[in-house]
């Protein structure tokens, strides 16, 4: 096991050489010369010549493009991004508390997600092709079919205007999840409970479950052997799932004027402020990277077979 975990990680080096090439390569993909762009960021009235040429000179312009991505590398292991091109701030001192919040919030609603995907998962599963069944097939299919955005939008208007129960928006206290967590939940628990159900209903299907049965063992063991397999179909979803809602927060934070990273891109994308960009792509892909490799690792756990692969 130890062998295969080596190996795998060592698989995310080339993968993340190549990510983070591609995220500092962002700066030039704008038209024209970056150290222009960067003066229109910034709302320069008059660009001049020698201007451009200071901006490329301060920016490192004017080095190769290899040494210029070897510099960035460099700090960007370090945690270290650059200056924002319109505040001037430290990259990593705007981007860090904006990621613990946004962090925070997807871990909880990670929790949750795989909490109601696994309960319908099962309940649909044990019940299949009868009423509650179809319900929960129904109800989930309606669910998903759903904005985000909508669902936001009605929970606020009627749970915190209207009952006034709930904060509408901000990170205010504990409270401030709730409504955030919910509507994440409502959106993915709604496609991942189905990996559950399949999975589950693929397990009693086999001849071991009717072995079990025939032998008199408990129904709850029975489960907790169908679920234990059921789930090495679901994990690599599971894990995948938290750089997933990480990335799909954008939408829900800005609705709920939440003090992530989702509000923080989508700023920093309309003023063209490159280095906040190139530090939130960078996070979200490594973690994305991160997670299969979490993924794969536990699958190889939890199935030896799967350790000969690599």
């Amino acid at each position: 096991m130890v062998k295969f975990i080596i190996k795998r990680i060592a698989l995310m080096f080339p993968l993340l050489i190549v990510v983070s090439f591609m995220t500092f390569m962002m700066t030039y993909l704008t038209k024209g010369d970056p150290a222009v762009t960067i003066l229109h960021a910034q709302g320069t009235p008059n660009i001049t010549p020698q201007l451009i040429a200071e901006t490329r000179e301060k920016y490192g312009f004017n080095e190769p493009i290899l040494i210029q991505y070897m510099n960035w590398l460099i700090e960007a292991i370090q945690f270290k991004f650059g200056s924002s091109y319109i505040t001037r701030e430290s990259v990593s001192e705007r981007i860090g508390p904006a990621f613990f919040n946004t962090f925070k919030l997807t871990l909880i609603s990670s929790i949750s997600v795989i909490i109601t995907s696994i309960l319908l998962g099962v309940i649909s599963a044990l019940t299949k092709g009868k009423l509650t069944d179809r319900i929960i097939r129904s109800i989930a299919f309606f669910l998903t079919a759903l904005p985000s955005y909508w669902i936001a939008s009605m929970l606020i208007i009627y749970i915190s205007v209207k009952l006034n129960v709930l904060p509408t928006s901000g990170l205010t206290g504990p409270e401030s999840y709730i409504l955030p967590v919910l509507v994440v939940t409502i959106t993915y628990a709604g496609i991942y409970f189905r990996n559950v159900r399949r999975a589950m209903i693929e397990q009693l299907n086999e001849g071991y479950v009717l072995y079990l049965r025939a032998s008199g063992v408990h129904t709850l063991t029975l489960l907790s052997h169908v679920l234990r397999n059921a789930l090495q179909v679901a994990v690599s979803i599971f894990c995948m799932s938290v750089p997933m809602i990480m990335g799909g927060l954008v939408v829900i934070e800005n609705v709920f004027a939440w003090p992530g990273l989702g509000q923080l891109s989508i700023k920093a994308i309309v003023e063209h402020d490159f280095p906040v960009i190139q530090a939130y792509v960078l996070i979200v892909a490594v973690l994305f990277i991160i997670f299969n490799t979490l993924a794969d690792i536990i699958n190889a756990y939890l199935n030896p077979k799967l350790r000969e692969a690599i």
